[in-house]
């Protein structure tokens, strides 16, 4: 999963980065509201995490741009206040969700991953294919009912696998979606995690390389 943070406290929207990738989301960060929409207009995300008091357009003008421009991104309204009217207005901007300061990382990543399964075609919530079992609340993978233990990349490159199902997924849709913005695009990060991922998962392989394409997960 991708998501960007629209929070105008560096040190707080730091955090939650930080916090994020612990949990094998990977995160971009914004400051105000001209880098967000700048932001969204570049990348793929599941879930923007937008402040609404935030320099520049507000955080409820983006979401309206977001939702007005027909953006597949979930919004996640973040705000320090708790009041109906303020709640009521988030959601009239579009928002899909809402959050009040101060609140449990916990908390944050289960509403990210709940929005992040609500595209048009519906994500369940457990992934099944291939022999492979991926819960994303959890953070748990089982291979024909073994647990496989994997490191936070790993987790998030099956993750996008599993959720196309069988179709290719390219290398650089892969550096997009489960990497944030400092990725470097002539790195060979993902073929080397595609690589320990493979040995991971174990005998007979499951992810299969594409030539010139990408990889997919499937039975052969």
């Amino acid at each position: 999963m991708r998501v960007l943070v629209v929070e105008d406290e560096v040190y707080l929207a730091e955090a939650i980065r930080a916090g994020l990738r612990l949990e094998a989301i990977a995160a971009d960060l914004a400051f105000d509201g001209d880098t967000a929409l700048e932001s969204v207009g570049i990348n793929e995300y599941d879930v923007v995490v937008l402040d609404r008091d935030i320099p520049g357009p507000s955080g409820d003008e983006v979401c309206r741009r977001i939702v007005a421009q027909g953006l597949p991104c979930r919004v996640l309204m973040l705000t320090a206040a708790g009041d109906l009217d303020a709640k009521v207005s988030g959601f009239e901007a579009g928002a899909d969700d809402y959050l009040t300061k101060p609140f449990e990382l916990r908390e944050l990543v289960v509403r990210l991953r709940a929005l992040a399964r609500r595209p048009a075609e519906s994500t369940p919530t457990v992934i099944e294919y291939a022999g492979v079992r991926l819960d994303p609340f959890r953070r748990e993978v089982y291979r024909f009912g073994h647990y496989v233990k994997l490191t936070r990349k790993q987790f998030s490159v099956l993750e996008v696998l599993m959720a196309a199902q069988g179709g290719v997924i390219s290398a650089e849709t892969l550096l997009e979606r489960a990497w944030d913005e400092n990725a470097d695009p002539f790195s060979n990060a993902v073929r080397i995690t595609i690589s320990t991922l493979r040995k991971r998962l174990g005998d007979p392989w499951v992810i299969h390389t594409v030539p010139g394409v990408g990889y997919r997960i499937g039975e052969s």
